[in-house]
């Protein structure tokens, strides 16, 4: 097998030394067999690229799940960096297939500024990469991930590289990607590295004109007021574009046609949100005449994806982004943009890859977002499109009407909250980021649909009653506020079908009445369904589904709660701010503090945030046995949390934690982490209650190490489900 390599660099000088990675030991190989849950695309996808060497070949870039290639012959999306270990580089800016070599591809890595950023370099179409350090920041997950392409490669001498920065001005390569040099006679400079919770987009593209050796561009999407500049002689001498639009509009996307035409989309903003104006424009490189060609000046939004026709002159393609009304669409001429087609009347879509993208409703929108668009090179009946939940094709491009499908066979790219396992019904049930989320009868297949009633885009907290696994209970929020107040809610077969559980207003002192954000609340249920617990500032439960609602006694401000899995009185709460532990055995009616001995005297540091898997769990089937995370160590009470026994030993350090069939004749759980053990940070399993771990993945399975949850399944000796935030969930069974 071949491995990854990785190198080093120096920021003076720029020079790379790339270094092979040690071959792993057979003690490293996983024995466990790693597979996505099936859902179906689910996230934002900035732009795909067609191969212009070789049919059928294809790329797509995610901003926080790395890069995909379409294999043709097995019709699936191939994840192609999920060895890596380094959490930036699963935030692609940009990418670049060779113009000549199939086997050669190229991507920027770098998730925000100030993480770690990369070249990528592969031979053999991403299956293995050479990685060079780079100086310069990227945000492949910040705004502006849609312009682009930012990297570029010369068609007359494909050694030789060039990469738009978004901070530090453009950047040039003549061996390959192994080492990179600033372009000092590069007119515009950039901006520097941006303070936190900021971002620039800078240089937005680089492209080289296909007729012309030596020719090129580059846009700039910062506000100034020269936007495109151009070189006759391979970047050694730069100057500013005359003409086009006013400098109020930021060039983000550009694409070169066979006559030396050079069209540019034209947004007022980087996006992906924030664009209220755009415009198209057509430069004939020859005589430097310029000619706006925007398809609707009528509507709010600017333009973002577009793509020539490379066997049909005049034809090319163009989308619109952030037009909420009356919604995205994609257009389409045949005269080099003096007429246009809007797509939308003549498009329908078959969702049935993906259901949940129909929202509950009986069609599923145009899409959102719309960055990347590009016509197939080979086959110009082929277009296709990416969204901020999906990928869309169609090879009915060429017809009166056309029928889109969700291009997502392999491709799992969301941010996964949380999900459960319970003790009956669905093996799996999750939360989502953005797309809400499911109870998966299947993993092999896209659910029917998504948790509606109320319909929320994220789900923050799930919960299963331990005697009654089929009552499930969540909690999440929305993009927009709800008039509303639905953020919880329960269902009794399984989360197939759900109920809206609205809470009380909360009085939070004697002179202050306030309505705490649900969405940021956690909901729990008791062991036999009966009485749910909504983490609310003051913890408040109802027993009769809503109807009525009763303060949790004896818990303080902030406190969280975790029921019992065996025994239905039994209730255990964390009061982080106080670092102890208290006990309700009524029902969630009264808590009251337990000794908790054995216990750290402090974890007040460990207060995860809402959305994060709580670090109290209590063991299915068993009153009184849980575990409890602090300071990275695990431990055990048998006694309800009247004493804890250290689990975990002094080689582990566990950030996550969840339970699973015990192993064959063995009483406890297995145990599952995400951790570092000997320095190495990888996911474990532990069958004699922590004493010790042995790795369940291996070096082509990281994911670049993003987990947010992982829990074993109670049913299943050796099943894990691991929540990743960018490549969806995934699942592994014992070899």
């Amino acid at each position: 097998m071949k491995r990854p390599q990785f190198t080093l660099l120096s920021l003076v000088t720029g020079l790379a030394l790339t270094l092979p990675s040690p071959a792993p030991s057979a003690a490293e190989q996983s024995p466990y067999v790693w597979q996505n849950v099936t859902v179906g695309g689910g996230g934002f996808t900035p732009d795909i690229v067609f191969s212009r060497a070789e049919k059928g070949l294809a790329y797509l870039r995610t901003d926080m799940g790395g890069a995909y290639r379409w294999d043709s012959r097995a019709q699936l999306w191939v994840p192609l960096q999920d060895s890596t270990p380094v959490s930036s580089y699963m935030g692609i800016e940009s990418l670049a297939a060779d113009p000549s070599d199939p086997n050669v591809v190229y991507l920027a890595a770098g998730m925000y500024s100030r993480e770690p950023s990369a070249i990528l370099r592969s031979t053999d179409r991403g299956a293995t990469w050479r990685v060079t350090a780079v100086p310069f920041g990227m945000g492949g997950n910040e705004d502006g991930r849609g312009l682009g392409e930012r990297l570029a490669i010369d068609p007359f001498r494909t050694s030789t590289l060039l990469f738009g920065s978004r901070h530090d001005g453009l950047w040039r390569s003549n061996d390959s990607g192994a080492t990179w040099r600033k372009v000092a006679s590069f007119p515009y400079a950039g901006l520097g590295r941006p303070n936190l919770g900021s971002t620039h987009g800078g240089v937005s593209f680089v492209i080289l004109d296909p007729g012309k050796p030596g020719t090129l561009y580059a846009g700039v999407a910062d506000p100034t007021t020269q936007h495109l500049y151009s070189s006759s002689d391979g970047g050694a001498h730069w100057s500013a574009v005359a003409g086009g639009p006013a400098a109020d509009m930021l060039p983000v996307k550009a694409d070169f046609d066979a006559a030396a035409n050079l069209y540019v989309a034209y947004s007022n903003g980087i996006g992906p949100n924030g664009v209220t104006a755009g415009a198209v424009w057509r430069l004939n490189t020859r005589s430097n005449v310029w000619t706006e060609i925007t398809p609707d000046r009528s509507s709010e939004g600017g333009y973002m994806g577009l793509s020539v026709d490379r066997a049909r002159p005049g034809r090319l393609a163009v989308s619109s982004v952030d037009r909420w009304i009356p919604g995205d669409t994609v257009w389409l001429t045949n005269d080099y943009g003096l007429h246009w087609t809007d797509l939308k009347p003549s498009s329908g879509r078959d969702t049935s890859a993906s259901p949940y993208l129909n929202w509950g409703q009986k069609d599923a929108e145009f899409g959102h977002w719309i960055a990347g668009l590009a016509i197939d090179p080979f086959d110009d009946a082929t277009v296709a499109y990416t969204t901020g939940a999906t990928l869309y094709r169609t090879d009915d491009a060429l017809k009166p009407k056309l029928t889109w499908r969700p291009w997502v066979r392999g491709i799992e790219q969301t941010a996964v909250i949380t999900l459960i396992s319970p003790t009956g019904g669905p093996h799996l049930i999750s939360g989502f980021g953005d797309i809400a989320g499911f109870a998966h009868d299947r993993l092999d297949r896209s659910p029917p649909s998504m948790f509606l009633n109320p319909k929320l885009n994220n789900t923050n907290s799930l919960d299963y009653a331990g005697l009654a696994p089929n009552v499930i209970v969540r909690s999440g929020s929305l993009h927009k506020p709800d008039p509303t107040g639905a953020f919880l809610a329960w269902s009794e077969d399984g989360g197939h079908t759900w109920q809206p559980l609205i809470a009380p207003p909360l009085k939070i002192d004697d002179e202050m009445l306030a309505r705490y954000d649900l969405g940021e609340a956690t909901i729990t249920v008791t062991a036999d369904g009966s009485t749910f617990v909504v983490g609310t500032p003051v913890p408040i439960a109802t027993s009769d589904r809503g109807k009525t609602w009763f303060e949790c006694e004896g818990l303080p401000l902030h406190a969280r709660v975790a029921p019992d899995k065996a025994d239905p009185k039994l209730l255990y709460a964390v009061d982080f701010d106080a670092s102890r532990l208290l006990v309700s055995r009524d029902g969630a009616h009264h808590f009251e503090r337990v000794a908790a001995a054995g216990l750290p005297p402090t974890f007040a540091a460990d207060r995860p945030r809402a959305e994060s898997q709580f670090p109290l769990q209590a063991t299915p089937g068993k009153a009184g046995e849980l575990w409890l995370l602090i300071a990275g160590k695990l431990y055990r009470s048998t006694d309800a949390a009247g004493t804890f026994v250290r689990a975990s030993g002094d080689d582990v350090q566990i950030m996550l934690f969840g339970l699973g069939a015990g192993a064959p004749g063995r009483i406890l759980p297995a145990l599952y982490a995400a951790g570092t053990k000997d320095k190495r940070t990888a996911l474990w399993r532990s069958d004699d209650s922590g004493r010790s771990w042995s790795r369940i993945n291996d070096d082509q399975h990281q994911w670049g190490l993003r987990f947010r949850a992982i829990t074993g399944d109670p049913r299943i000796f050796g099943r894990v489900y691991v929540a990743t935030d960018g490549r969806g969930i995934l699942y592994g069974d014992p070899r």
